[in-house]
């Protein structure tokens, strides 16, 4: 066998090169997607390689599967030779909606049966400290990310989890957020204490119709929206 020589770099990347190439790759999908949720980047914006590299200080390569990667889950969409950030048309809107009630109603039907009581104190903190936020529509649509997100948890069902990611990423498309409207914010985090409340009890029932109101409830504020927007 033969002894390494010391000091000889053989050609080709190194295992550090590579975990460093992966979380290169991790990074720029997780700020693209990120970038889009919080709406920096929205429905028909144009999104340009070289400018998102310089954007996230990152190579033009990850940046380039990144953007196949979200191209492939359709959150990104063709225009020619261009890729653009999607949208949601009015059936693709409501079909995103029925699912999300369903699997959401499932979170919180399981939550009430297998959430520990720190999970329920944290999304009953999340609720008195969300309150506050109701005059601030982008800091709340962020704390409401929170909450749901913490509920799915409390599922405890990775599967039901994951599936909730990939709706709550495509919600991500919409142009505004519904707790813009006036008066929806206070309502929802009623909404939301409804449904904790439900889930401390252990009553799987009530969290399950308290949850699929409060998603019932946040889509036809979005068709009003939607409606007021196509009007002016």
């Amino acid at each position: 066998m033969q002894t390494p020589i010391a000091g000889l770099v053989r050609p080709g990347k190194t295992g550090t090169d590579m975990k460093e190439t992966r979380s290169a790759h991790k990074d720029a999908y997780s700020l693209l997607l990120e970038a889009i949720d919080l709406g920096e980047f929205k429905p028909g914006d144009r999104l340009v390689e070289s400018d998102l590299a310089e954007k996230f200080g990152v190579s033009r390569t990850p940046i380039r599967e990144a953007l196949q990667r979200l191209e492939t889950q359709q959150l990104l969409t063709r225009d020619g030779r261009s890729l653009i950030v999607a949208s949601l048309d009015h059936n693709q809107l409501a079909e995103l909606y029925v699912v999300r009630a369903e699997l959401e109603g499932l979170a919180a039907r399981l939550a009430a049966k297998h959430a520990t009581d720190e999970e329920v104190r944290v999304l009953r903190d999340m609720v008195t400290e969300d309150a506050l936020l109701v005059d601030d529509a982008s800091a709340l649509a962020r704390a409401n990310r929170r909450f749901h997100r913490q509920l799915h948890l409390a599922s405890h069902n990775r599967f039901l989890v994951q599936q909730l990611n990939l709706v709550h990423q495509s919600m991500a498309l919409m142009e505004t957020t519904s707790l813009a409207v006036e008066g929806r914010g206070a309502t929802a985090m009623a909404e939301h204490r409804a449904i904790v409340s439900a889930i401390e009890a252990h009553d799987e029932a009530a969290a399950q119709i308290a949850l699929k109101d409060h998603i019932s409830k946040a889509f036809v504020t979005r068709l009003k929206l939607d409606a007021g927007a196509a009007e002016g």
